[in-house]
């Protein structure tokens, strides 16, 4: 793994991608790009995608005209040990209209 760990960090520190990475973590498996639970656009979509994979964090298969993403957990726990777990562990925010952050249960 060559990205530095302050990629992995800045592209986990965006609420969405983070979602989107324990959705991977969760599925322990590939999700296609239009099969992650978020509510952005298309656009925002790729670009969330695009810096979660230069980061290091996920990485794309390609079939056909569908893109298959997988965590690259393996590799982050090589590179940064228990790091995915310390994060994945901790207790999911949503961030509210007021800007104020809240913990989901569950």
């Amino acid at each position: 793994m060559s990205a530095p760990i302050e990629a992995v960090l800045q592209a986990l520190a965006d609420p969405v991608r983070l979602k989107m990475v324990r959705q991977l973590a969760e599925r322990d498996g590939e999700i296609s790009c239009s099969g992650f639970d978020v509510a952005v656009t298309k656009s925002t979509l790729t670009h969330h995608l695009r810096t979660l994979r230069e980061a290091g964090v996920i990485q794309g298969r390609q079939q056909g005209t569908t893109r298959f993403n997988s965590l690259r957990r393996n590799d982050l726990d090589l590179a940064f040990p228990g790091l995915l777990d310390a994060i994945l562990a901790a207790p999911a925010v949503d961030h509210q209209p007021s800007g104020q952050p809240h913990a989901i249960s569950g």
